[in-house]
């Protein structure tokens, strides 16, 4: 079993002391953490973030965590990604110049226009309380045995940012928001790779509670690995 089942990737980005608190109240014992080992070891991993693309990319470079996290993501491990965190999982972001993402999830990261679907002008960054809704591709998609699992249509999730994903397969999307008018990925999944647009650790019993049923799932991985093991 591993001795650090959720960890919470440090690589100088981000709100960690949120995330790890967020993590305990839905029931985790995290380990935040930027050391390589304790990556590897890990049974589930959170990729948090704020802040632009290039800026994160850069200090994941640095403390070479680009190739650990990529083999990490294709090991059959859990794996989630926070805002800044989600849109790295992507093959690239246009923020500033073009710049190569994780390219654990196909597509790309862009701007949210800067008008209303209407035309008019709107404020970016997209800040604030925002419905989760179905993915237009698949308004009847199964959200149980998800990350979203037990989480109502329309609930209200906590987003801050300028960019949104656009995955390349439509079945990628788990979930949406709008921004008036302007469709954004607000969850995905692939497998058991998941990522939120908004803050679980800023949502309230809504954010909490998609961060528990992410610990959940790491620890049936956990007691499912421990079953297979010959006595």
């Amino acid at each position: 079993m591993s001795e650090a089942p959720v960890v919470i990737v440090d690589y100088g980005l981000g709100n960690l002391l949120s995330v790890e608190r967020a993590c305990h109240a839905a029931g985790m014992a995290p380990v935040v953490s930027g050391e390589l080992s304790i990556i590897e070891a890990a049974a589930g991993l959170i990729l948090p973030g704020v802040g632009a693309f290039a800026d994160g990319m850069a200090e994941l470079s640095a403390r070479r965590l680009i190739e650990p996290i990529r083999n990490f993501a294709a090991s059959g491990r859990h794996m989630l990604g926070i805002c800044l965190g989600m849109q790295m999982l992507f093959d690239s972001a246009d923020e500033f110049g073009f710049h190569e993402g994780l390219g654990i999830l196909k597509g790309t990261v862009t701007r949210i226009p800067d008008t209303k679907a209407s035309g008019e002008p709107h404020k970016i960054p997209h800040i604030g309380w925002s419905p989760l809704v179905r993915p237009l591709e698949d308004p009847g998609k199964v959200w149980n045995s998800t990350i979203l699992a037990d989480v109502p249509s329309e609930a209200c999730t906590y987003f801050v940012h300028s960019y949104a994903a656009n995955p390349i397969e439509p079945g990628v999307r788990l979930a949406d928001t709008w921004y008036n008018g302007r469709r954004i990925t607000a969850v995905v999944q692939d497998g058991i790779i998941f990522g939120s647009q908004f803050h679980p650790e800023k949502s309230g019993p809504v954010g909490l509670r998609i961060l528990a049923n992410f610990g959940r799932m790491v620890a049936q991985s956990i007691d499912s690995l421990v079953r297979e093991i010959p006595i």
